[in-house]
């Protein structure tokens, strides 16, 4: 989805892609900038979201756990970050004896 394309005001641009091979393919991850959904990410799909220069909030969540990136935009910018679902230490045991367990999400800046 390329919502830059949508608003030919937006002074930057900021992709999220969610296509890293340690992703555990599970649980959607839903994306939030300055507090508005903006989409949600399966393994293998890119947002890219158009934002005004200044100071904005990130957000992702997988619905069991979420991380926050403030980031400053300045015209012109493309901030681009890759997200995952991982799983924790005791994740895999919990969900072959419970069929449930806990997926952390994470986020990185990518250069």
């Amino acid at each position: 989805m390329d919502l830059a394309a949508t608003l030919p005001e937006a002074q930057g641009t900021i992709t999220i892609r969610r296509k890293s091979p340690d992703d555990v393919q599970q649980r959607q991850i839903i994306v939030k900038l300055d507090g508005e959904n903006v989409g949600e990410l399966f393994y293998g799909d890119t947002i890219s979201i158009p934002v005004t220069a200044g100071h904005h909030r990130l957000r992702v969540d997988n619905t069991w756990n979420w991380k926050t990136v403030d980031l400053d935009v300045a015209a012109g910018d493309h901030l681009k970050f890759q997200t995952m679902s991982r799983a924790g230490r005791f994740s895999w045991f919990l969900v072959s004896l419970f069929g449930a367990g806990p997926i952390y999400v994470s986020i990185q800046r990518e250069e």
